[in-house]
């Protein structure tokens, strides 16, 4: 990862924790929503050992069993978050500096952190590496192509979302521009097209949020399968034996 990346993963998110965890409680039904997702890719997870790259401030993870997720994050103060969370949190720091053993976890997912990643192969590429055969790589993401996507970038590129432009459109409390502005974001169609190049020919995928964001937080929205919809979209990426 390049050095921009270091500060978009680790410096951009220290001190910016409970700013992240309160825009998700105070947009409860928005959260419900992705966690629904979240907890639909994960399945059961009794007896599997899972990854979580960018697991931030656990706040995910609090919300199944997760004494067997092991967990990567950037930044110091999520990091001391998750743990007390209950995540097992094995580095502080990059994934391309993880010691991540071959062939030895069920599921690795990135949970939004694809996001806050320039370039996705190398990352990707050794997540499948440490999965065993016919583990899972579980991508979840807010596409670019999305409402929330364009509603980002739109933000990051006026530097602000108090704009004439974006007057009647926005959601009540949008998330927060300076991590918005954090963001690489990423498409799901490229994201689909990196794994096909390192060998991934077994997909599904799931997605919610498929409101308008102005709209999204009003309730809670059930899991629909595909991408080509949603303002958050899971690919499921299945190892095989080579």
């Amino acid at each position: 990862m390049s050095e921009n990346n270091m500060d978009i993963g680790g410096q951009k998110f220290d001190g910016y924790a409970e700013q992240y965890d309160k825009w998700f409680m105070e947009n409860s039904n928005l959260f419900e929503s992705e966690l629904r997702l979240f907890k639909k890719v994960l399945g059961d997870i009794s007896g599997k050992r899972l990854l979580s790259v960018g697991c931030g401030s656990g706040l995910f993870e609090s919300c199944i069993d997760c004494t067997q997720i092991e967990g990567i994050e950037p930044s110091q103060d999520m990091a001391e978050i998750a743990k007390k969370r209950g995540v097992n949190v094995i580095s502080v720091g990059l994934i391309e500096d993880a010691d991540l053993p071959a062939n030895s976890y069920d599921i690795i997912y990135f949970n939004g952190s694809s996001s806050y990643m320039e370039d996705l192969t190398p990352v990707y590429k050794k997540s499948l590496s440490a999965l065993k055969n016919g583990g899972k790589l579980i991508l979840l993401d807010v596409p670019k192509e999305s409402a929330f996507g364009f509603m980002y970038l739109l933000g990051k590129a006026l530097g602000t979302y108090e704009h004439k432009y974006l007057d009647g459109t926005m959601p009540q409390l949008p998330y927060p521009l300076a991590l918005a502005s954090s963001g690489v974001w990423h498409s799901t169609e490229e994201k689909i097209g990196v794994l096909k190049k390192l060998g991934v020919s077994k997909f599904t995928f799931y997605q919610t949020l498929i409101k308008n964001p102005m709209y999204t937080n009003e309730e809670p929205e059930d899991v629909a399968e595909g991408y080509k919809s949603g303002g958050y979209v899971a690919i499921i990426a299945e190892k095989q034996e080579n």
